[in-house]
């Protein structure tokens, strides 16, 4: 069955490289992907797909479906097809698309005996907004079991964790005087931040290990001789566990609390963006990479064990999930370069998409064609979940 799935994403290989060609020639922005969004959107209609637009109040995020046979697991198929400013598809964004694509059709055409539900979301804006945050803040993603992407890279892989992370803007509000008139009238803002800094300084020595908090100061509040009543800072909080972080961002919150009680001034915290770590499933990792394997995929190196932060991490705390990386560019190429763009429509680019479309379609046959397998993956990811919760 598997070489029956893999005949057939070879078949429209063309339809993919040129639907990849067209994205990439037509970069757009997060939220403004429109003809990104409809190209494909298009496509899947055209193919038999009950698609919806302007999913969770975004214009360019969509859902497609498809019922093969009558119940069974619910096949979740994620893409992105934002660009970069200034950059154009060096993050390789172009490709996701048509692969996921390539993989559902595949899917829909060849599986027509089993029993399953494919679930394509297009996904906006993961470079500025985290679009999936928004599309799981308004209910997308209840109606699938497993979720899959892949991303273009220097070589073929899974990820095993990824840094949840929690933005902040934090104003402190003072009042203003004349420094050296009445310096006893005001309460200054920029106290607050000093002492908010020192208190973060001190408490990075009783966080674990895998903690991140960076900071940096957005607005100072102004002339040297006026004592300042606006300050602002920025600020990033990362771990590896979710549900910790959420505890060192607790006290984050004291601790600028405190500050603006020794300064007689008032905190105003701001939260810009919530990543979520991923709840890791090794089982449906292992079942990737064997297909990955079995297709003779390029570069094929370990698992990575720890990422960055991402917004498919708040999917994958969410359900079960895995990202194919698939290789493209040499080793040692970075995304977000002009090496990277420069690779986006040669035959490497044009063969991962093939490659990483046969490496899921085989592992979503592997799921729905064994309830074994789709049991143990539920099981894995509820038992993991629960693990990190008590690590707290």
């Amino acid at each position: 069955m598997k070489e029956k799935l893999f005949s057939y994403i070879d078949s429209i290989k063309k339809d993919m490289t040129s639907m990849s060609d067209y994205i990439f020639d037509n970069p757009e922005l997060g939220l403004k992907e429109y003809k990104s969004s409809k190209l494909l959107s298009d496509y899947l209609k055209k193919n038999g797909f009950e698609v919806e637009l302007g999913i969770a109040e975004l214009e360019t995020a969509f859902r497609a479906t498809y019922k093969v046979g009558s119940g069974g697991p619910s096949i979740g198929l994620l893409c992105e097809y934002d660009a970069l400013e200034n950059l154009g598809h060096a993050c390789g964004h172009h490709m996701q698309g048509p692969t996921i694509l390539a993989t559902a059709i595949a899917l829909k055409e060849i599986l027509k005996g089993l029993n399953f539900n494919i679930v394509v979301y297009g996904t906006p804006a993961e470079e500025t907004t985290s679009g999936k945050v928004q599309m799981l803040d308004k209910g997308c993603f209840k109606d699938i079991d497993v979720a899959f992407m892949m991303h273009s890279a220097p070589d073929t892989s899974v990820d095993i964790k990824s840094l949840a992370m929690s933005a902040f803007e934090i104003n402190f509000h003072g009042i203003s005087s004349h420094a050296a008139l009445a310096p006893e009238k005001g309460r200054s803002s920029f106290d607050a931040c000093l002492l908010f800094f020192q208190g973060i300084e001190f408490l990075r020595e009783h966080v674990k290990d895998d903690t991140r908090i960076h900071y940096t100061i957005l607005n100072a509040g102004g002339a040297a001789n006026v004592v300042p009543k606006l300050s602002t800072l920025g600020m990033y909080v990362r771990s590896y566990n979710k549900d910790y972080l959420d505890t060192v961002i607790e006290r984050v919150k004291n601790v600028a609390k405190g500050a603006a009680i020794m300064t007689e001034t008032t905190e105003e915290i701001i939260e810009t963006k919530a990543l979520y770590s991923r709840v890791p499933v090794l089982p449906l990792n292992d079942l990737i990479m064997n297909n990955a394997k079995l297709v003779n995929a390029p570069n094929i190196k370990p698992s990575r064990e720890k990422t960055g932060s991402a917004d498919f991490g708040n999917v994958m705390y969410t359900l079960p999930g895995s990202c194919i990386r698939i290789a493209f560019v040499k080793e040692g190429t970075p995304s977000h370069s002009d090496a990277f763009r420069d690779a986006g429509k040669t035959e490497e680019a044009y063969n991962a998409i093939i490659y990483a479309a046969k490496i899921l379609a085989a592992t979503a046959y592997d799921i729905v064609s064994d309830k074994e397998v789709f049991d143990n993956i539920q099981e894995v990811f509820n038992k993991n979940k629960e693990i990190l919760k008590q690590e707290n």
